[in-house]
């Protein structure tokens, strides 16, 4: 038999199927925001007052999300959390940075960062996949980077300054956290993300809420002698952030779609409302997996599991790539694992615009593939 041949019913079948963890579910408020943006907004300038009235308001919004204290601004540019790991090595690191280490994209700050000529060697802090390492103070290091959340593995981990590190500042990639993790802006000074993943946008944007002490840093370092490419250059990115614009031309659909999800936070109660979402989705998941013999959540410490990426192991009896393939087959999205893991294993995204209703018949769904498939 051919495992795609199988037909879930409806009854148990989420009614949106889209579980991936980036890019992720879009609403559909949100493409009726770009529709309405059609003929007023989209194809226009982006240095003219609709554009950044439009970047003004995202601006704004993730100031209210987030509870930003005074003095705090937002800076965004093109490109991305990949793009943002070199627009730092630039812009953001002194002389040298410690990273932590625990999965695929913690990892690529280190790598950039260890490339980049004009810094000193970082220091590296690494652990096993599933577990997450804790910084240590340095007395040449001036930038700590952490993840909030691993996207390839599903461990999060609490914000925390590292004790007896000054005045260096900590730098958080929060691209699969920011706004469904929750987070204290005095124990961060960079909170950076990109916004296809909770914001439930397209990629190819960065967005970062600075801290006074980063801010000051990001105008030292662009007073200073260092080259730095125009397009990578955090200095040009803050004069811009603060004029409401972007260096170059933005994807103004990706801005459209991020400011309707931010509003539709903030309506619904905020951040807070947003973590307790994203928190139902989880317990819902994490118990159930605890509840089968053939089912394990891959982070063994319950208080390192993410609330917004959930990651599952299969027992070696059951493919998880049949699983993925037969829940295709019946319209469910992207349960995959992350390829470079390669466990057995199935990755559910679990992010606020994600109905936790969904990811109960996701499971219903999931239980019933294994029952025909025999196991």
């Amino acid at each position: 038999m051919d495992p795609r041949s199988i037909v879930l019913p409806d009854s148990i079948t989420p009614a949106d199927g889209r579980f991936g963890c980036g890019p992720s579910k879009v609403r559909a408020g949100q493409i009726d925001a770009i529709a309405a943006a059609a003929t007023t907004l989209l194809g226009t300038s982006h240095r003219k007052p609709a554009v950044k009235n439009l970047v003004g308001s995202v601006r704004s919004g993730l100031t209210d999300l987030f509870g930003l204290p005074d003095g705090w601004e937002i800076v965004l540019g093109n490109g991305g959390s990949t793009v943002f790991w070199d627009v730092a090595t630039f812009g953001l690191i002194e002389r040298r940075s410690q990273h932590l280490v625990f999965g695929e994209f913690s990892s690529k700050f280190a790598e950039a960062a260890t490339t980049a000529p004009h810094l000193m060697d970082p220091v590296v802090i690494e652990s096993a996949t599933g577990d997450h390492p804790e910084a240590a103070a340095e007395v040449d290091v001036d930038l700590y980077a952490l993840t909030h959340n691993e996207t390839s593995t599903g461990v999060a981990m609490t914000l925390t300054r590292p004790t007896g590190i000054g005045n260096s500042l900590v730098a958080v990639d929060a691209t699969s956290a920011a706004g469904g993790l929750p987070w204290n802006p005095s124990e961060v000074d960079v909170y950076y993300f990109a916004p296809q993943k909770c914001f439930a946008s397209d990629g190819g944007l960065w967005l970062a809420a600075c801290s006074p002490a980063a801010l000051e840093r990001i105008n030292t370092i662009a007073a200073s002698d260092r080259w730095r490419p125009a397009s990578l250059d955090l200095g040009i990115a803050l004069t811009n952030s603060l004029a409401n614009q972007t260096y170059n031309t933005p994807a103004l659909t990706t801005l459209v779609m991020l400011d309707d999800q931010i509003r539709w936070m903030l309506d619904n109660g905020g951040l807070d409302w947003c973590v307790a979402r994203s928190r139902q989705s989880a317990d819902t998941l994490y118990n159930w997996a605890e509840s089968r013999d053939w089912a394990t959540p891959f982070v063994t410490d319950p208080a390192k599991r993410s609330a917004v990426v959930g990651t599952i192991d299969i027992d070696d009896a059951i493919s998880a790539e049949t699983i993925c393939d037969v829940l295709r087959a019946n319209g469910i999205l992207d349960t995959d694992s992350y390829r470079k893991l390669g466990r057995n294993q199935l990755r559910i995204g679990m992010f606020p615009a994600i109905d936790p209703a969904d990811v109960e018949a996701l499971t219903h769904s999931i239980d019933a593939v294994v029952s025909a498939l025999g196991s």
